[in-house]
């Protein structure tokens, strides 16, 4: 069990990577598109931000708890 919540860990972690990649780039590019994903993006992070805190202190919990 405490595997599978490492895999959705990693998961997440590199979404977050890539949401904010992808934000920088709306930004650096500018124009209509920077306009209409940038900020979309940022807040995309923020939830897979929140999502990644919550896998982390329920893995934690799961891992005490269970002993592995």
């Amino acid at each position: 069990m405490a595997q599978i919540v490492d895999i959705f860990l990693i998961l997440v972690l590199l979404s977050v990577v890539g949401a904010l990649g992808f934000g920088i780039f709306a930004m650096v590019r500018g124009g209509e598109f920077g306009r209409k994903w940038s900020n979309r993006m940022m807040r995309a992070r923020v939830g897979l931000q929140f999502l990644a805190v919550i896998l982390i202190v329920g893995g934690i919990w799961l891992k005490t708890t269970l002993g592995s």
